[in-house]
């Protein structure tokens, strides 16, 4: 089964360095239906997950390429960070014993695939930049643009927390809508460095209610830092139209058959 696990992880990976999104969105599925994880395990497995092998891709952006805009990083962590660890709170306390909390993991995970298989099918249209807001500014609700922010970074925090999925997809999506005229390198690098807070503090909060399964994260993590090795050097031989909507299909599928 660690052999398993390890091959899982490869895979995941390969796509995540393939497409540039997809790690929770996969990774929570297949702990779930393939090895029959419980929801809230497969959850906090997959947070920890996520904020180790996002923390490689931060250090490229930030160190490399400079495009982590971290005014924006702050302002959606002022609303994620507390909302993560309020719906902790929540889970270890109020609901620590309710059996309705497994559904509701469960159903917001569907909800959150489904969005995310959106977001992917909606990402382009996003990034074609208004010839308006080039001559204007980038940020389209001008003074409400902060509270805006940590607005969304508020509902991600919930989701993410709930379903280990958003902190990618869903994050550039925002990002991509609420800042028009930011490079898409800057808003991939942007995302990046808000996810690995959030995922980090919701895994570890995950953690600490004994949803992470130690070992299970160890043969993840072997598997996955090669496959997004690999992904990324021969991302650009595979045409983005073909594995977009072969993406968001599969993401729409998995979505509901959590919610149905």
């Amino acid at each position: 089964m660690e052999t398993a696990y390890i091959v899982s992880g490869l895979l995941v990976g390969f796509l995540v360095g393939l497409t540039g999104v997809g790690g929770g969105s996969l990774m929570t599925p297949l702990l779930v239906f393939l090895f029959n994880f419980a929801p809230t395990t497969a959850v906090g497995t997959d947070l920890l997950f996520a904020a180790i092998t996002k923390g490689g891709g931060v250090l490229v952006h930030h160190g490399k390429h400079r495009s982590v805009e971290w005014k924006i990083v702050l302002q959606m962590a002022l609303g994620s960070i507390p909302s993560a660890i309020l719906v902790i709170y929540l889970l270890e306390t109020v609901f620590k014993k309710d059996p309705a909390v497994t559904a509701i993991i469960t159903t917001t995970l569907g909800v959150a695939l489904i969005l995310t298989s959106l977001a992917l099918i909606f990402r382009n249209k996003l990034m074609k930049k208004s010839p308006v807001l080039r001559k204007t500014h980038g940020e389209r609700f001008g003074r409400w643009q902060a509270p805006i922010t940590v607005l969304v970074g508020v509902m991600l925090g919930v989701l993410v927390t709930l379903s280990s999925i958003g902190a990618g997809a869903l994050g550039t999506v925002a990002l991509l809508f609420l800042y028009p005229r930011l490079a898409t390198v800057r808003i991939v690098g942007t995302d990046l460095a808000h996810a690995i807070p959030l995922t980090a503090v919701a895994g570890l909060g995950h953690l600490h209610m004994g949803n992470v399964d130690v070992h299970l994260l160890l043969s993840l993590l072997i598997g996955s830092l090669p496959g997004i090795y690999i992904g990324s050097h021969i991302s650009g031989k595979i045409p983005e139209y073909v594995l977009r909507p072969v993406l968001a299909t599969l993401l729409m599928v998995i979505g509901l058959k959590f919610v149905i």
